[in-house]
């Protein structure tokens, strides 16, 4: 829609001012659901609940971020488990997600997530049932990481992680429907962890030691067909699609990969693809995608269908303030 790009542009477009009122009605809302969240918190899960979430619509790094969190916490000895919305999954929920899940029960980043390191994770709207759903599959999970929902109250949480598109930052810094933002700028302020994925050192401000930057760095090209990695891709003619939020960070990548690309593609975000939306590259030699995108089209892909897994690279001074959270919390919950 023009009016989200729009988000993204300096100042207000001035066809946006006429959603003013809207945003005091949601501000009001907004402001109201948090006010009864902190005068009446909900009661703790059996384990730490830690949400990774974002303040403004969209895609910003959080399923990267998740991934990485989960990782580190398997390295550490923990047993995490995984909740989501499973947005753009039909359900039923709850739902356990498993490496035979498609995208299309599940949603693509709750699959993606599950096949990048083999979590206990169910997806389900309501996370609190999701919680208690992931809890009874597996009795033995210590730590809950919740893809999203910083802004579904009734999930009791931790800690706080809140993820920040470096290239498009929090926009015009209005609350929706006038801006992107779920809650104000301040809410940054009130949890535990502040990351900014990628754009520059300083580009956004954020006081305090909680603000932490990371950089997605690309893996090995990958077939979507069969997922074995490929030492390089074919020659000839290429084209590249992305049904991502910000789907220009994924062409940039692939620019400064010096991949020569005839024609760029950019689908809705979550896009649900279908053999039809790649009938008019019958014939060219390789086609290009990102790893949330290929796991919707794996049944369905062919051998010159390629995908760029992504890593998020945090530097030590954040896994060490991460530590230090989890650490608090595990100690508070032993007094």
């Amino acid at each position: 829609m023009w009016w989200q790009r729009a988000w993204y542009r300096s100042g207000v477009h001035p066809l946006l001012w006429l959603l003013w009122p809207l945003q005091v009605l949601y501000r009001f809302v907004v402001q109201r659901r948090r006010q009864r969240f902190l005068q009446n918190p909900p009661k703790s899960l059996a384990v730490p609940v830690v949400i990774v979430g974002n303040i403004t619509v969209g895609g910003a790094g959080k399923t990267p971020t998740v991934v990485a969190l989960v990782e580190w916490l398997q390295a550490q000895g923990h047993r995490p488990g995984v909740i989501a919305r499973g947005y753009g999954g039909n359900g039923p929920f709850p739902q356990a997600v498993t490496p035979q899940s498609t995208a299309a029960a599940v949603g693509d980043e709750p699959r993606l997530i599950v096949l990048r390191t083999g979590v206990t994770m169910v997806v389900d709207p309501d996370r609190v049932r999701a919680a208690a759903t992931l809890l009874e599959l597996d009795p033995q999970i210590s730590i809950i990481v919740s893809d999203d929902g910083l802004q579904h109250y009734a999930l009791p949480r931790d800690i706080e992680l809140v993820v920040v598109d470096g290239e498009r930052l929090l926009g015009n810094q209005h609350q929706l429907p006038l801006g992107p933002l779920r809650e104000s700028q301040q809410r940054l302020s009130e949890v535990d962890l502040v990351v900014q994925n990628g754009g520059a050192e300083q580009a956004f401000r954020h006081g305090g030691d909680s603000y932490y930057r990371f950089e997605l760095a690309p893996l090995q090209w990958r077939r979507v067909s069969d997922n074995v990695e490929v030492s390089e891709l074919p020659a000839g003619e290429r084209v590249a699609i992305a049904g991502i939020a910000n789907p220009t960070r994924f062409f940039e990548t692939l620019r400064a990969q010096n991949q020569q690309i005839s024609d760029y593609r950019a689908f809705a975000d979550h896009h649900p693809f279908t053999p039809a939306d790649f009938a008019d590259w019958q014939h060219v030699d390789a086609i290009l995608m990102t790893e949330k995108d290929a796991v919707k089209c794996q049944s369905f892909a062919q051998e010159h269908w390629y995908y760029l897994p992504v890593e998020a690279k945090f530097s030590s001074d954040f896994w060490s303030a991460f530590q230090q959270c989890v650490d608090a919390v595990v100690a508070r919950r032993q007094q």
